[in-house]
């Protein structure tokens, strides 16, 4: 097992700039999803430390080893790809065993931990197909299968979900989770879906533009965003962000003056002399409310019903807005309906480089 160190790592094709320097410490057995939109640079950053790309600049630790010049075979790690990329004429058995009789392992050990492996993913009765033969979720447990039997230092899955349906996707995380806790390597998930990466990693780093926006827990990642980027892109759905200025001892909302709100105690230090600043609510902190002081008033354009809750979508402030609320409260279109939010809930932001105000 190892720990993952990278320091001022660049990487430019050409004039063009993916990475611009990053800097990044992994522990040893952590879980770390990178996540961000797509051209971010989470795919190449993978790429590097698996060692099929170059980087242009910086430093590349695996454990104490520099690996910067070690090619990829010699890394002692083990990726899975979207694509499946399986032997077809070969069975899943085979597929898993290639890698092994290409190292001179004995039968014995070859089949030791072939088995092992198809009992950690619950693909013993497919050993002796052919991949044509498999769904879409057991090609992707014999991709997985295939790394593991390698005993890597590394694990690094570049979207591994992307080609599973819905409900696949779910239960192929879970077991993906479930596999680093028991397996207790080093992991790497790359992702654009930020529900993976809340529901996977021990650590996200969130990335914009090749740089890192945040590096955390989920739960911190998702209660104290960094800046307005993250704060958007970690919660499904999506923060409502609206303009604010001060007014007085409060603030109001720019495009409805009439909406004031007063500035939090916790945050009054911290907003200090600005005279304006972005407000984010995310969509679960809005609280149906009738008669209460400082409630919104909107009318309800959208519902969703989801099941579980009800996504409710309103104009506020001339902002398109989505609240997530208790389907018991059986919202209509055209109705109107009261919120409030919480004062612990509300998020502020710096209007000019989006940076959190705490």
């Amino acid at each position: 097992m190892a720990s993952i160190t990278i320091r001022n790592i660049a990487k430019k094709f050409g004039e063009f700039t993916i990475i611009p320097g990053l800097d990044l410490e992994i522990a040893d057995e952590e879980f770390i999803v990178f996540v961000g939109p797509s051209g971010c640079g989470k795919s190449t950053l993978l790429r590097i430390i698996a060692g099929l790309e170059p980087s242009t600049s910086g430093e590349l630790f695996i454990g104490e080893t520099k690996v910067n010049d070690v090619p990829a075979a010699k890394r002692d790690i083990a990726m899975v790809f979207q694509d499946y990329a399986l032997y077809p004429h070969m069975t899943v058995y085979d597929n898993m065993a290639f890698a092994l009789e290409l190292r001179g392992m004995t039968r014995a050990e070859i089949d030791q931990r072939v088995r092992r492996a198809a009992s950690l993913l619950h693909i013993e009765p497919f050993l002796e197909r052919k991949p044509k033969a498999l769904s879409g979720g057991q090609r992707q447990r014999v991709a997985m299968g295939r790394a593991i039997v390698r005993d890597p230092k590394v694990f690094l899955f570049d979207e591994p979900l992307s080609n599973l349906d819905a409900k696949l996707r779910g239960q192929v995380r879970t077991e993906i989770k479930a596999l680093s806790q028991e397996l207790k390597t080093t992991m790497i998930f790359v992702t654009h879906d930020q529900v993976e990466a809340m529901t996977m990693a021990d650590r996200i780093v969130v990335l914009k533009g090749g740089e890192i926006q945040q590096f955390g827990r989920p739960e911190e990642v998702y209660e104290t965003p960094a800046n307005q980027f993250v704060a958007g892109f970690i919660g499904s759905p999506a923060m409502n962000f609206f303009n604010i200025r001060r007014a007085g001892e409060g603030f109001v909302f720019e495009g409805a003056p009439h909406l004031a709100a007063p500035v939090p105690e916790a945050l009054k230090p911290a907003l200090g002399d600005r005279s304006e600043a972005v407000l984010g609510i995310r969509p679960e902190h809005f609280l149906p409310s009738e008669g209460a002081v400082g409630v919104l008033s909107v009318t309800i354009d959208l519902v969703e019903p989801l099941g579980s809750d009800t996504l409710t979508h309103f104009d506020l402030a001339g902002v398109r807005t989505v609240a997530r609320v208790n389907p018991e409260l059986r919202p209509r279109a055209g109705e109107r309906l009261g919120f409030v939010a919480p004062a612990g809930k509300v998020h502020l932001f710096d209007r000019t480089d989006g940076r959190a105000i705490r």
